[in-house]
Parts: C-alpha cells; structure tokens; sequence
C-alpha cells in the first residue's frame, strides 16, 4: 500500500510506465496458460486426454441455474475496472484516437484473455477439486497453479503465485488512480470537498490520492484480524458497488444518444460508436440491476439469515445514501433530453486533427502489436 501510495503521488507517466510492464507480463503469462491449458486438455502433457469430460462429471454448470447465479457477483468483481479506459481520457495523449482503440481493444482482450482462460480452467479442472476450496481457513491453490501442475510444471506453478501478486499490485495500482481521479472530478464540479482537487507538482492530486488510500489501509489492517471474514465482506461492498456503476453507465449512455439525436446531431461526429446501441445499453442495464437485487438470494432460503443479508446488500447502502443525498441537498432535477450539454469540454474536429497528425501513419506490425499488447 505505501508503494503504491508513493507511486499515485507522483507524475502520471510513472504509473502508465508501471502498469504497462506489469500488463506486458501479465499478458505473456496468459498466452503461456492457453497453451499450457490446451496441451492439458488434449492430453499432449499431464494424466491423458481430459476434453470435456467434467462437463459431464461433476458438470459444467454446478447447482443448474441457481448455482450459475451464485457466482455471478463474484464473477462481475474479477470483470470490473475495465471502465478505467475513460476515466484516463483527461491525462491520455492523442485521446481522440487513442481512446476509441483502446476501448475497441478492451472488448476484443476481455473476449480473449478472460473467456478463452476460463474456458481452459474449464475443461482442465473439474468444479469439485479439493484444492479449489480449502476449508481449514487457508488460500485456496489459484486455478492457473493448479493447471501448470497438471501439466508436470511444478516450477512454473510457483513462477504462476508470483504472477498473482503482481497482478494484485497492479490491480490495487490502478483502483487507487480510478478512485483518486473520480474524487478530483467531483470536486471539480463542486459535489466533494474543494481540497480534494489540489494537485501538487507532478500534477498528481495528492489529497484525493491520499483520501482514496484509506480504505485500502483499513483492509489491510481488518484482514490480520480475520483475512477471510474481510474478504467476504469488502467482496461484495466492491462488486455491489462496481455493478451499481455499470448500470449507471448504461443508462446515462443510453439517455447520451437519444438526446444526442434528439437535438438533431450528427452520429457521425462521434468518435465512438457503442455496437448494438441500444440493445446492448438495455442489456447491460436489466442485467447488472438483476445480479444486485438476486446475488443475496442465499440469505432468505431455506431461512433468512441476517449476516448474510448485510453482507450481500451492504453496497446497496452507500449508493443510495449518496444518491438521495445529493438530490435532497442540491435540489436537482434530471436534465430534459433537448438541455443535455453536450459541447462543454468536447474534442473537436481540429483536435481529431491534431491527435490524428500527431500520431501519423501506424504499420499493420504495429498495429497488432497494439492490439496484443
């Protein structure tokens, strides 16, 4: 924590330095797993053949419906942070070109990185391997370690645990920048503390920083107390939290274009295009409110049980607090569709211009590249 304290403190180069390496790595380790996770499967390394074999026993969707339910709010807390490609548009170069391809990017990688890995661990590991779950109190073994083990690797099942920890710091690395700059954003629109927008010379709002950190602190210290406990807790406040987001971010999107096209505008002069509007703003929506409102439903059958009432819908608090809140205080009302102002602080034409001469002709080599890495 104070590391990357230290880091979020300082110029913003140095964290887009740090999570581009640890990003590289992480990535390169990913490709190693698919191929890894491949020759398990098939049966070129390891026991022998596997194919899809635990699809059939224990099965591949464990407890049916219900089950799948269970995990999605935990499935959602590993998919979270992808929004952090727009919180950074305001310290990006080039951003008009820049963000539409790493946005663009950002799809295609969770499509490949996260979907093709689970798919592996899959068909690798079946649902009720004992090592997925340890019920003596201590870490469960990482789904990746288990899978280099499988395949003979018990060397790179250790390099794998490394790989883990550095994808938590960077993880943690880039929550506090998200926190930090969402704070300043706040208080420059006067809906948080003024002092939360002072920045110091390197240009890094230190007070929001320094705010943000605290919770990372607090866990820090709750955890040697009791890790598990801890754990499950700040899980679901995050994860509630991040979903609350996203349904957030789906709808206004979805009030962007209709009022975008109300007021007779050009979809056109948008940089950016969403796929599937407005399909996928509503889907994304029902379902992020369907998750928050059913993840909980463990605590009322077959009896309610409080703590785990708190625990699954403690975020829900929060939210609404905030919320109302702000409402109450600040008397506002929602913005009709024809008031929505949609030219304060916009890219234009000349600034796609310069983005687009600045960052000239890209090589098809380099454009992969790009897209990998």
């Amino acid at each position: 924590m104070v590391l990357i304290l230290a880091i979020n403190l300082v110029s913003v180069k140095l964290y887009g330095e740090m999570e581009y390496w640890l990003a590289l790595v992480k990535i390169l380790v990913v490709i190693m797993f698919i191929i890894v996770g491949i020759l398990v499967t098939t049966g070129a390394v390891g026991a022998g053949t596997i194919g899809f074999e635990y699809w059939k026993n224990p099965g591949a969707f464990v407890d049916g419906a219900v089950g799948t339910v269970s995990v999605l709010l935990s499935a959602g807390f590993s998919f979270q942070g992808t929004e952090v490609v727009g919180i950074t548009a305001g310290e990006a170069q080039n951003p008009t070109k820049t963000l539409p391809r790493a946005i663009r990017n950002t799809f295609w990688r969770i499509i490949f990185f996260y979907i093709v890995t689970i798919f592996l661990i899959g068909m690798c590991v079946p649902a009720n391997d004992p090592n997925l779950s340890n019920d003596d109190g201590t870490a469960a073994t990482a789904s990746f370690t288990l899978i280099f083990q499988l395949a003979g690797i018990n060397g790179g099942a250790h390099f794998v645990n490394a790989i883990i920890l550095l994808s938590v710091l960077s993880a943690a690395n880039a929550s506090l920048y998200t926190t930090s700059r969402t704070l300043l954003g706040l208080a420059r629109d006067g809906n948080a503390p003024a002092f939360l927008q002072r920045i110091n010379r390197f240009g890094a709002p230190y007070w929001a920083v320094v705010f943000s950190s605290i919770i990372g602190f607090a866990v820090v210290f709750v955890s040697i107390y009791s890790a598990s406990a801890a754990f499950e807790w700040f899980l679901s406040i995050t994860a509630v939290s991040g979903f609350i987001s996203w349904s957030g971010i789906a709808f206004v999107h979805l009030r962007f274009r209709r009022g975008y096209v109300k007021q007779g505008r050009d979809l056109n002069d948008l940089p950016y295009r969403a796929f599937a509007y407005p399909y996928s703003g509503l889907f994304a929506c029902i379902l992020t409110v369907l998750i928050i409102l059913g993840q909980g439903y463990e605590s009322f059958a077959p009896s309610f049980d409080r703590i785990k009432f708190l625990t699954s819908y403690i975020g829900v608090v929060p939210a609404i607090l905030c919320y109302v809140g702000y409402k109450l205080i600040r008397r506002s009302k929602v913005v009709p569709l024809l008031e929505i102002d949609y030219d304060t602080g916009r890219a234009t034409y000349e600034d796609m211009m310069m983005d687009e001469e600045a960052i000239g002709y890209i090589p098809w080599w380099k454009r992969v590249f790009a897209w990998i890495f």
